[in-house]
């Protein structure tokens, strides 16, 4: 027996007949005798009133329920039948007593007057009452008759059928019948008769239809019960299997008691259906159920088996273990006791839950862990080995395993047995025992079952603790004038909530749970699933899973650990120290990770927007080593030029050049003025410090180059940020002339450029290059046109006076620049002023001419005294004639003859003169037929204006306006005839 779920109690013993029927009428006896006589048992307290009630109100106004106590015979009705009762039923909703003995009749409550009498049930053996429609069956042979109750008229027959065997068993299931014949169950349609078979029944019992009150049925099939549908399916809830054959069967939730040849067995109602008491009573006649009573009928006494209270039952079944029953009773308790419901099941899920854990059913004991709703502390405290925040409050297990403070309705009762559940939970373990139940519960099965009960709780701890810290969030924001009453409490910054404190129940439980999560997780080996834990909101307590994290090398999740906490300066030491330990050619033993410079910057990205100068302290640390990943780093995270340029000037100068020169690479329009001068500056003092090493060692040459003039100069002529006449000032003055021709070139001295690449370094090509350059950069208009080749060819024709005092017009030309200039580029006003007055100083070179005569003169308009003194050995006449027939489309044709020497031979120009006048005689082409296309279109044109009259609304054709116009004045001028 697992526990006591029905009192046993003799309610009538020593009868002087034998019992053939029983049933109950509230507090009442009805005992049909085999003497035919229908006797009356009332409780013994209540014997001494003899006084019937005069109406059923006055006798429902009396106890309703069998009394526990001994009953005595109150009066007896002598011949109420005259045949054996088979059976008695109380219609409570009609207030009748319904007898089957030699036919069916109906007695009125409480005075047993006759009511009705249906004669056609004569000889039948079996019986359904459907007391929601007040619909009667019943079986007589081979026939099923079906009968109306007609209210105060009576019965009405309905129906009557056939079957194919006589019934030995029957029960309504909905609008049809159930039927239990000899050898099969059958459904009977109550409407058409028609027969569906459900399934064989047993061998050696007799059919036995029961029914459930879910409407369900209840076969039986020998000694096991088939559970079935109202139209006969098979249900999944499994099978009742009974020790033998049940003679009947009735239900009381949450059992079933079935009446067995020697006990009466009660069992669970719940899959799979377990024995819960046997109660031994022999030569039982009837088995009836009366409202929460069980009556037993023995041939001459009477028991009643009275429910023990759901709470004894329930301190039973825990004590012996039976939590699942235990829990089941729980869900049957009145509603009125929801809260003792509610301590009952936490007490029953604690002590189950322990009782599996002990068991090494870990899973399934948080399961019950969960359903208690216990706090994840109390659960924690199993796990003595994981290290919880200091300032947490973990209770004792003992304080939820006490039950001694049930209600006292929760009592015993009659049953016997003790509510001390204490013995049922060790408490005193040997030392041995203890260390294997550590070992125990800090194995891997343990941990992953804490690991599914933490995730499981999560959710709404986490989300209640981000509630309460948005709340904080939201009163500081809008009344910072007013003292918080969390003022003085210490903040911690973390993912999501940074300065928020955390000394509240919700988020002090998320820190318990975090901290226990991450541990739990790392001993088992899920460092993913705890790297997704501190990328997310977490609560994560910082000092003990940071020495946790270090004991056991997980260096990934304790850089996110410092990274969720905004601890970016240890992360990053951190991080650079594992760097340094990967590249060593002897690692640490527990550096299973090799850790890359890249991963710096990568963090270095996430700080960016909120702390530059940490960016730039460990930037320097993998600048060297990755200089274009933190270039792009510095411009992905749009830390100030200026501020990175300055901060690599004081810290790390040798890096200055390659940040710029990326910055510049990568995008010009990011480095300002200032970077591209300093930029600049910094080549050019490289280039110096180059060129004094080689001239004191007398080995400079003009023509040689290293890396850095490289540089310099393609940096001198590809940007435009700089100040050339500071730069000027820094070049030696015999050397360097390359950049010195470059710079002169910034500041529209093309002469002084060009005589430099023409006199000084002998590289017409670069001159030419130069030229083409200043001409594709538009510093040239209509009035101006080519006159930069203008300029060449002068320097050509007359070297000695480009070159005559070269220096001094350079250094007077550095000093008459203020200090304060602006920077010059190509393209400024000034520059073009100045090109405008080179310009008119090529172009008036006519006023030097010698002599006035003609091209048959000898000399061409462009000799000049000086040219003549000079000699024409001079004059560089090769490069002239070649710089006219290259560049023809873009010189001055009239200007370039007049300046060029009288002896120039004209076979020489063809290949300037040649395109230059085909050129011309094409464009006087073209301009011609333009003008005659114009001049055809005015002509179309001209008959197609419109004349407007001065009233405004009349429009007509200038040609008719012009036509009325002249015959008017024609009329005017013509003397009218006289008749």
């Amino acid at each position: 027996m697992v526990h006591s779920a029905y009192d046993s109690f003799q309610l009538l013993a020593n009868s002087s007949t034998r019992i053939d029927a029983i049933e109950s009428y509230a507090s009442t006896l009805l005992l049909s005798c085999s003497d035919g006589s229908l006797r009356i048992y009332a409780p013994e307290s209540s014997a001494g009133d003899h006084r019937s009630p005069s109406s059923p109100a006055e006798f429902y106004s009396q106890v309703l329920e069998l009394k526990k106590e001994p009953y005595v015979l109150e009066r007896t009705i002598n011949g109420f039948s005259k045949k054996p009762m088979l059976a008695m039923e109380v219609l409570k909703s009609r207030e009748l007593l319904l007898s089957l003995s030699e036919s069916i009749a109906f007695h009125r409550l409480p005075n047993l007057e006759t009511f009705a009498v249906i004669t056609k049930a004569k000889g039948a053996n079996a019986y359904s009452w459907d007391d929601r429609r007040g619909f009667l069956c019943f079986a007589r042979q081979k026939r099923v008759c079906i009968f109306r109750h007609d209210g105060g008229r009576g019965f009405v027959e309905v129906k009557e059928f056939g079957v194919p065997d006589t019934v030995k068993s029957m029960s309504w299931c909905g609008e049809n019948i159930c039927l239990g014949i000899k050898r099969e169950y059958v459904i009977l349609n109550s409407t058409n008769g028609a027969l569906s078979e459900v399934f064989p029944s047993g061998r050696i019992a007799p059919p036995l239809v029961v029914s459930l009150p879910s409407g369900e049925l209840l076969l039986g099939k020998d000694n096991i019960g088939v559970f079935v549908d109202q139209n006969g399916k098979l249900l999944q809830e499994g099978r009742i299997c009974w020790s033998e054959a049940p003679a009947a069967v009735v239900v009381e939730k949450p059992y079933a008691i079935g009446l067995l040849p020697r006990h009466v067995e009660i069992r669970s109602l719940r899959d799979p259906y377990p024995l819960i008491q046997t109660v031994v009573l022999r030569n039982v006649r009837r088995l009836l159920q009366s409202s929460h009573v069980i009556i037993v009928a023995l041939e001459n006494s009477v028991y009643g088996l009275f429910p023990v209270p759901l709470g004894a039952q329930i301190v039973q079944l825990t004590a012996s273990g039976n939590f699942e029953e235990a829990l089941s009773l729980c869900k049957l308790l009145p509603p009125e006791d929801s809260n003792l419901r509610a301590a009952k099941e936490q007490s029953i899920h604690i002590r189950y839950a322990h009782y599996l854990f002990e068991n090494g059913s870990y899973e399934e004991a948080m399961e019950h862990f969960l359903a208690s709703q216990v706090e994840i502390t109390y659960v924690l405290s199993l796990y003595p080995s994981i290290i919880l925040p200091k300032s947490s409050f973990i209770p004792e297990p003992e304080r939820y395993m006490d039950m001694s403070s049930d209600a006292p309705d929760l009592s015993r009762g009659s049953s016997g047995m003790s509510d001390d559940l204490e013995s049922s939970f060790p408490h005193a373990l040997d030392s041995a025992e203890s260390t294997d139940l550590e070992s125990k519960k800090m194995s891997h099965n343990t941990l992953m079952a804490l690991i599914k009960f933490l995730q499981r709780k999560r959710y709404g701890i986490v989300e209640k603790a981000a509630a309460e810290g948005t709340e904080e969030a939201v009163s500081d924001a809008v009344g910072n004038n007013f003292v918080s009453y969390g003022n003085s409490r210490p903040k911690k910054p973390s993912k999501g909530r940074a300065n928020i404190p955390i000394s509240s129940v919700a988020r002090d439980t998320a820190a318990i749970l975090d901290t226990a999560l991450l541990q739990a997780l790392l001993l088992t080996g899920q460092s993913s699933a705890a790297l997704e834990l501190l990328r997310g909101l977490n609560y994560c307590d910082v000092k003990i899973c940071e020495e946790f994290l270090q004991e056991k090398n997980q260096y990934a999740c304790l850089l996110e650990l410092y990274k969720c906490n905004s601890m970016h300066r240890e992360a990053l030491t951190l991080l650079h120290k594992l760097v340094e330990d990967s590249n060593s050619s002897n690692p640490p033993a527990g550096l299973t990770q090799k850790f890359t410079p890249e991963m710096i910057i990568d963090y270095l990205k996430s700080v960016c927007g909120t702390d530059p100068m940490l960016v730039l302290e460990f930037s320097m640390l993998v600048l060297e080593s990755c200089p274009t990943q933190t270039i792009e780093l510095f411009l992905s995270g749009n830390i100030p030029a200026d501020l990175v340029n300055s901060y690599l000037k004081q810290h790390a100068p040798n890096m200055q050049t390659t940040y710029l020169e990326l910055m510049l690479a990568m995008n010009e329009n990011s480095i300002s003025g200032n970077l591209q001068n300093e930029m600049v500056q910094i080549y050019l003092s490289e280039v110096l410090d180059w060129y004094t090493d080689l001239n004191s060692q007398h080995k400079w040459d003009e023509k040689t180059y290293s890396p850095t003039r490289r540089k310099l100069l393609s940096a001198l002529e590809s940007i435009s940020g700089y100040n050339p006449e500071v730069l000027l000032k820094r070049l030696p003055p015999d050397a360097l002339y390359e950049e010195r021709a470059i710079l002169l070139g910034k500041m529209n001295q093309h002469e002084l450029a060009l005589s430099i690449y023409v006199h000084k370094l002998n590289v017409p090509e670069l001159a030419l290059s130069y030229c083409d350059r200043v001409y594709e950069s538009g510093q040239h208009s209509v009035k101006s046109y080519g006159s930069i080749y203008l300029t060449l060819l002068q320097i050509y024709l007359n070297p000695q006076k480009t070159t005559k005092n070269f220096e001094k017009r350079i250094t007077n030309l550095i000093s008459a620049q203020s200090p304060g200039i602006p920077k010059v580029g190509l393209g400024s006003g000034k520059n073009k002023l100045r090109l405008s007055k080179k310009i008119a100083e090529i172009e008036g070179a006519e006023e030097t001419r010698v002599s006035q005569s003609g091209t048959d003169s000898g000399k061409s308009d462009g000799d000049t005294d000086d040219v003549t003194e000079e000699g024409a050995s001079t004059i560089m006449l090769d490069k002239v004639v070649d710089l006219l027939g290259r560049r023809w489309d873009r010189i001055n044709g009239a200007q370039a003859l007049r300046l060029l020497p009288r002896e120039t031979k004209l076979k020489n120009l063809l290949p300037f003169l040649g395109p230059l006048l085909r050129k011309s005689s094409e464009a006087y082409r073209n301009f011609s037929v333009i003008k005659s296309l114009r001049e055809s279109e005015n002509l179309q044109i001209g008959t197609s204006v419109f004349a407007v009259y001065p009233n405004g609304k009349t429009i007509v054709h200038f040609v008719c306006f012009r036509d009325s116009q002249n015959m008017k004045a024609v009329a005017k001028g013509t003397p009218s005839r006289k008749r």
